[in-house]
Formats: C-alpha cells, sequence, structure tokens
C-alpha cells in the first residue's frame, strides 16, 4: 500500500476513534451529572419542579413603574415569562402571551402573568421595550432586568421560556409555551395547559419542557 495512502488510512481511524471515544466520554459525563444532581431538572441546568424561586424587586417596567413580587403575592399563580424584542422566536410568540393574558390574568383574577427582558443590547433597552409593548398593546407588566439575576436565580436560558409559580414561589411548570414556534401548527399548549390544572387543582399534565428560542445574551464575565 502507498505511504500516503497508508497515512491518511491511518488518520482517518483515529479521528473515528477520537470521535467514539468523545461520544462515550460525554454519554458517561451525562450519566454523572444525572446521578450527582448536576442537571437540576430534565431540561433545566439550576431548578426542578417544586424549587422555590427568589422573589424580585426594583424592576423598572414599561408603564414607567418599578415593580416586585410583592405586587402578585396574592395571585395564586404567577405566569413568568423570560423574553425580549431582538429574538424573532420571542416575536413570534407575542401575542399567545398578550392572549394569555387576556383570558386567564384579567383584573381580579387568580392569575398575574409577568414578562421580563433581560438582555441589554439597545434593541432590548427598556426606551424600546416601551415602543414594543406600546405598540402591541401589551396587556402584562413588561420589566427590564439589566441584573440578569433573576433569569439566573430560575435556571432561564432562552427567550421566550416560560414558568408557572404558585403563590409560595414554587415551579409549577417551567419549558416551552407550547410546541410549535408556528402559532398555526400548535398542538399542545403546555402552558396553558398547566394553568388550566393547577386552576382546577388538577395533577399539572407536563410540568417540564425543552425551551425553545434565542439564548440570553448574558453578559461575559471575566474569570
Amino acid at each position: 500500500m502507498p505511504a500516503t495512502r497508508c497515512a491518511r488510512l491511518v488518520s482517518s481511524r483515529c479521528v473515528a476513534h477520537r470521535a467514539s471515544v468523545a461520544i462515550v466520554a460525554a454519554a458517561l459525563w451525562l450519566q454523572a451529572g444525572a446521578a450527582c444532581g448536576v442537571w437540576a431538572g430534565e431540561f433545566n441546568p439550576d431548578r426542578s419542579i417544586g424549587d422555590t424561586v427568589p422573589a424580585w424587586s426594583g424592576l423598572p417596567g414599561t408603564d414607567g413603574a418599578e415593580h416586585g413580587w410583592d405586587e402578585v403575592a396574592d395571585r395564586d399563580f404567577v405566569v413568568v415569562v423570560f423574553t425580549c424584542n431582538s429574538c424573532p422566536y420571542a416575536v413570534d410568540y407575542e401575542d399567545r402571551i398578550n392572549a394569555l393574558a387576556k383570558t386567564h390574568a384579567a383584573e381580579g383574577s387568580r392569575v398575574a402573568v409577568v414578562a421580563i427582558n433581560a438582555n441589554t443590547i439597545p434593541e432590548d433597552s427598556l426606551a424600546a421595550m416601551k415602543k414594543r409593548a406600546e405598540s402591541k398593546g401589551f396587556v402584562f407588566p413588561y420589566l427590564s432586568d439589566v441584573s440578569q439575576e433573576v433569569p439566573k436565580s430560575f435556571g432561564a436560558l432562552r427567550t421566550p421560556e416560560a414558568y408557572l409559580l404558585n403563590a409560595k414561589r414554587e415551579i409549577l411548570y417551567m419549558g416551552a409555551i407550547d410546541d410549535n414556534t408556528d402559532a398555526s401548527k400548535v398542538e399542545s399548549h403546555h402552558l396553558e395547559a398547566a394553568l388550566k390544572a393547577a386552576l382546577t387543582g388538577e395533577p399539572i399534565p407536563v410540568a417540564e419542557t425543552p425551551p425553545v428560542g434565542c439564548l440570553i445574551r448574558f453578559k461575559r464575565q471575566r474569570r
């Protein structure tokens, strides 16, 4: 066999071997992580269903006021959606979040809906959020968290990413709002199904799903 051909064959076998080793190592790492509790939920790296999240406070809203948990503490259930202006997936869900709030979070209801934007790029500035909220007619508080501490405390990674909390700030549901970014093709309304079950005291049918959307633009920190 020519030397060059032999070298290519050896090289390709080495690459294949390294790939197989990497796959096995990744599988073992995931198994070890699950066994040691590295992964909290099935899809959330930090939180599990039933965990209590910290109360937020002092978040400026598009209405010009500051908002905190105390405003919704009297509600039996609170829907928190991490979203933004700049992500096309988040934009696809704006009307659906608004519809959910209109249906379930009217004044005097048992439910509150809150949206939080933690991105800090100009397109997601509070001024831009105000324009967005006005043009879309948002009926829910749209809050800015430039500290980015709130999504971190939830283990949130994407926009949109939804959470259903009870009055004790315990997570009842977390993940995607529904099963399709195209509203005309949705078959399973994950978040609303969880909310309806909670309102009637029934078990949550699906408590966690993988969120689909853009990554939250967390600030880089020097090591």
